[in-house]
């Protein structure tokens, strides 16, 4: 086959960057190099070797049709392994210098420590002559050193919390004992008030904890207080026999300390983690992250095509600045422990401050990103398919800016490029060079001659509105973007292992001076935008919409990158302070130590003491996460407002009245039954460890066990029951299974048990700290300890009355056996109570929190965004801070909910998951929609003048609109709650959102020109950022509705007449 020719290859760059400059090509931006602060005329680009995937690869003439594909010979076929083996080799030497191989490391390392309590005679003659030492080893599973040294100071808290609630209940249940047994001589009754009060007031009190707070450390910490708990209380017999012994108690405290001062020295002497310096370097990752979608979604909205944001790139920056932040979050709450134990909180403080800014620079690039997507969606929408959009407005922009008498062939060739041409920096100059000699006049000249004459032409359609707008601002825009990105990758700190803070003295001018020159430009564009369109001509309806829509999503996108040049300012002065924190000579205080003087100072201040930089991140209202009933987000019961309005007579009895409806509401709270029913199922189990004629089948089958499998598995839902006792069912078989083998082949040796011990941890903490399944991963840990350990310790004679299992020649299968068998019985036990007694159905919760998210979203934009700005228009508030968070907090709840609706089993069928994925995908992004109005709204409560009678000129139509999208919300939350088809005749808030663009094109086309002094307009620019973001937003919402309206259509159908015959 013959070769390709030199013809059919792509032309060399300098060809190419020749030919393009042929093209009507942007004109040279003047921009400001972030670095030194020098203002610079020329070409640039956007491209970035880490957003470019470059050019294809050529094909050479040496090269065949694969040039790829290797050809072996079978001779090479045992090379080929060679190599393959030797790249596995390093591949995996490579991996094993990363953070999770080293934290995998640590965390078998302090196993093998933890499991020394139990195989060395010092060690466990300190312990005592008692069974259980193995409970130093699960301690360092449970509270594993592959953490940061912040988190690790949270995890010993936890841990001494844990142990010293669990003192206080075996305490009292002895007392109690002993008082009934020693004074009145009624033990029985004292079992009675011990199972009621102790075992099930205790541990439906952990339950509630656990749910409460619904942390990783947390919920681990209630797994080891309900061990202690029930090995004292149903275990021992020192509460049966009505006497009182410290001993176990006192051995429950040594292991606690022991695991945790063998896990605490592995984490902090063996390659500890700082969260302090984590939180640097994520920080460096999510700057970068946004950097890059910042480049990406500039260079498509200036060319008019989406291509760059579905591409590959844009989704792997978008995903990895998600992820990063929300490791971002979890540094920045564990720093907070390093910080205040060190003395430096005021450094933590401006570190929050920055995530808090972080995150608003995020949402000003998804602004950005809005404002882009809408503009795509519309252009292509008025066009049709049948021209590619980037062509068309490629098409256009050349025809303002390109010579007359360019050849055909040229414009042919060229008419698939897109509207920004970005030509190398590198060969800009060459380029410009090559262009003076073939024409006296310099191409800056020949474009600024163009555009001049293309201002003084009418824009006849909307995508010519766009590309004027393209032609006017965007040198100005790429040159700022330009300049903003640089400045993200830079910032905020310096390379590892020090992240020193990197602030660069001519980043704060720079910006400025680039704000300036971009803000000029705009208000420059903007003006020639307007005037460029044919005002006087009376148009339909639609095709006013249609220019008004055009326009808007362009001036929102340059507001909006306006604002993130702002943010990222308040991000170097925030950054600056943080930079003269670290550097400050003696600046450790200690305050948070006086806390009585921190109360007084807010008392003198008022409530309101939370700083802005900290409310998103360390809210008051944990509420929001709190396994309350679902609708939490509900408004007062009618009923109860009305009984409440209502009392005016017979005070007392009806404040009897009101308290018992009180308490009657408070009981039935979803999070007060579930820890109601853990107790009665707890101490229902228990019973049979104070019945004498069953307490001995409860210790011979382990009873306490399997009381401890029950409260891992009991949960809030049916579903995450389910999850959680099939992981607990099968990581106790493969424990057990890994127990008899490990000891048949080692015989109880104590340097082969421990070394297999050691080699057994490290795939379970690979399933632990890697996989990310940490109760999987403990339960076999757990099991292995409960089996081989344990086996060891009767095996040296400790004292106990284990003569069932073999005694001094344990019976290991007995062991693993009994182990197995009470693990199922107590998953069982507990999947039964959580279906039986009050079933929280996760489907169900899903759809009515669904159901009422939608019902409160509907009647927050009831309220009219835009009418709070005016004095008397509105009476209620359109979004706060608390109430945005909360939102957004019960988002998460319901994507828990959904999750473990998943592990329901219904004779309905499976849950559709995707469906409810997809919904709940646009439900964050309309509450992305809210959260943006609500920038908007917060920058300034104050309206100014033009946009007071802008607001008043355009109410009708927003009161329209707003009244059809809170109904639109209320029609599916209707149909999602009563699971019934929807209607075939939906109203759509495409024609109230028309009238009102088109209210806004009249604006500008009567009212505009007869009441605005061209001296001293009335209405300027920025006055229509509000309006022209509530366009966008509306647009977004309308969007995202319609999809999920085709969701609930294909869950439930559409209303026919065979729904509704009657019989």
């Amino acid at each position: 086959m013959s070769s390709p020719s030199a013809s059919d290859a792509p032309a060399p760059p300098s060809n190419r960057r020749f030919s393009r400059s042929k093209r009507g090509k942007l004109r040279n931006g003047t921009f400001i190099l972030p670095g030194t602060g020098e203002r610079v005329r020329r070409q640039i680009t956007l491209r970035n070797p880490s957003n470019f995937d470059g050019p294809g690869r050529s094909v050479s003439t040496d090269s065949g049709i694969l040039p790829l594909r290797r050809a072996y010979s079978q001779a090479g076929t045992f090379r080929t392994a060679v190599d393959n083996i030797t790249e596995a080799w390093w591949e995996s030497w490579a991996w094993m210098h990363t953070p999770v191989a080293k934290g995998i490391f640590k965390c078998s390392l302090a196993y093998l420590l933890g499991s020394m309590a139990t195989f060395l005679p010092p060690l466990a003659n300190f312990l005592g002559h008692q069974d259980g030492k193995h409970l130093v080893a699960t301690i360092t599973v449970y509270f594993h050193p592959s953490r940061s040294q912040g988190s690790m100071q949270e995890a010993i808290l936890l841990g001494l919390g844990a142990f010293f609630y669990a003192v206080f209940i075996s305490v009292s249940s002895m007392a109690t004992s002993v008082f009934f047994e020693s004074q009145l001589g009624m033990i029985e009754l004292g079992y009675v008030l011990v199972l009621i009060v102790f075992v099930g007031g205790g541990l439906g009190f952990v339950g509630w904890f656990k749910q409460r707070y619904n942390a990783p450390l947390v919920s681990v910490s209630c797994s080891l207080t309900s061990l202690a708990i029930i090995t004292v209380l149903t275990k021992e017999n020192a509460i049966q026999v009505g006497v009182f012994s410290n001993d176990k108690i006192i051995q429950v405290m040594k292991m606690v300390l022991m695991g945790m001062a063998s896990t605490t020295l592995v984490s902090l002497l063996i390659w500890p983690i700082s969260a302090r310096t984590e939180i640097r370097e994520t920080m460096i990752q999510a700057t970068d992250s946004l950097s890059e979608m910042l480049v990406l979604i500039t260079r498509g909205f200036l060319s008019g095509s989406e291509t760059e944001l579905k591409s590959a790139n844009f989704n792997k920056a978008q995903g990895r600045y998600k992820s990063v932040f929300s490791r971002l979050q979890t540094n920045l709450k564990e720093a907070k422990f390093e910080h205040y134990l060190l003395g430096t909180e005021e450094q933590y403080k401006l570190q929050a401050s920055l995530v808090t800014c972080m995150q608003t620079l995020s949402q000003s690039i998804g602004g950005l990103r809005s404002a882009a997507t809408t503009q795509f969606s519309l252009l292509q929408e008025i066009s049709g398919a049948a021209t590619p959009l980037s062509i068309q407005v490629s098409q256009q922009l050349g025809d303002l800016v390109a010579p007359k008498d360019q050849s055909r062939s040229d414009r042919d060739r060229f008419d698939t490029l897109t509207a920004i041409e970005e030509a190398s920096e590198e060969g800009s100059g060459n380029e410009d060079h090559m262009n003076e000699e073939i024409d006296p006049l310099t191409r800056t000249d020949r474009q600024e001659s163009a555009i001049s004459l293309a201002s003084s032409m009418p824009a006849r359609t909307p995508s010519e509105i766009f590309a004027r707008f393209i032609m006017h601002l965007g040198p100005s825009m790429k040159s700022l973007a330009y300049t903003i990105s640089q400045i993200l990758q830079e910032l905020p700190f310096g390379e590892g292992p020090r992240y020193e803070i990197k602030i660069n003295s001519h980043f704060t001018t720079s910006l400025t001076e680039a704000l300036k020159l971009y803000s000029s430009a705009r208000s420059d564009a903007l003006k020639e935008l307007y005037r460029s369109k044919e005002l006087n001509r009376e148009r339909p309806e639609s095709i006013e919409a249609d220019f008004e829509e055009v326009a808007s999503s362009c001036g929102y996108f340059s507001f909006s990158l306006e604002d993130l040049a702002s943010e990222t300012q308040n991000f170097l002065s925030i950054l600056s302070e943080y930079q003269e924190a670290t550097e400050k000579p003696n600046s450790r205080s200690w305050n948070w130590l006086r806390f009585w003087k921190e109360q007084k100072q807010r008392y003198e201040r008022g409530s309101n003491t939370v700083p802005e930089e900290e409310e998103a991140l360390i809210p008051k209202p944990q509420q929001s996460v709190l396994p309350k009933d679902v609708p939490e987000l509900m408004l007062e019961r009618r009923k109860t407002r009305q009984w409440q309005s209502s009392i005016s007579e017979e005070n007392n009895k009806r404040s009897m009245y009101q308290k018992i409806l009180n308490l009657v509401l408070f009981l039935s709270r979803d999070d007060i039954r579930f820890a109601v029913k853990v107790g009665l199922g707890a101490s229902a189990y228990a019973m049979f460890a104070f019945i004498p004629l069953t307490r001995p089948l409860y210790q011979h089958w382990r009873g306490e066990w399997g009381l401890l499998s029950y409260m891992l598995v009991c949960s809030m839902t049916i579903g995450a029951s389910n999850t959680t006792g099939w992981s607990r069912f099968i990581g106790t078989f493969i424990g057990a299974a890994i127990a008899c083998f490990l000891w048949s082949i080692t015989q109880g040796n104590p340097f082969g048990l421990a070394l297999c011990g050691w080699l057994v941890s490290l795939p379970c903490f690979y399933i632990i700290v890697a996989r990310g399944q940490g109760p999987f991963g403990r339960f076999i840990m757990l099991t292995y300890n409960l089996s081989c350990l344990y086996a060891y310790s009767l095996s040296i004679k400790d004292d106990d009355d284990d003569d069932d299992e073999g005694g001094v020649v344990p019976i290991i299968t007995e062991i693993a056996l009994h182990r197995v068998v009470a693990v199922l019985v107590g998953c069982a036990w507990g999947l039964v109570i959580t279906r039986v007694i009050w079933p929280i159905s996760a489907r169900q919760k899903f759809k009515d929190g669904l159901s009422l998210l939608w019902l409160r979203m509907g009647l927050i934009w009831k309220r009219d965004p835009l009418s709070t700005l005016l004095e008397g228009e509105s009476t209620n508030e359109y979004m706060d801070l608390r109430e945005e968070f909360a939102l957004h907090q019960y988002v998460l709840r319901l994507d828990s909910l959904r999750s473990a609706a998943m592990s329901e089993f219904e004779l309905r069928g499976p849950f559709p998951a995707k469906s409810y994925e997809r919904i709940m995908e646009s439900t964050n992004k309309m509450l992305d929609s809210f959260h943006a109005m609500n920038v908007v709204i917060q920058k300034d409560l104050n309206a100014s003048e033009g946009e007071t009678l802008l607001l008043k000129y355009t109410a009708d139509e927003r009161a329209q609109l707003c009244s059809r999208i809170s109904h639109l919300f209320q029609v599916l939350a209707s149909s999602l709650k009563l699971e019934f088809p929807l209607s075939d005749a939906i109203p759509s808030t495409s024609n109230a959102r028309d009238r009102l663009l088109a209210k806004i094109f009249q604006y500008r086309k009567n009212v505009a020109r007869v009441e605005q002094d061209p001296n001293s307009p009335v209405v300027k620019d920025e006055d229509y950022e509000m309006i022209y973001a509530y366009i966008l937003v509306t647009g977004q919402l309308a969007e995202e509705l319609k999809r999920v309206e085709k969701e609930v259509e294909d869950l439930f159908g559409v209303m026919d007449e065979n729904l509704f015959r009657l019989v």
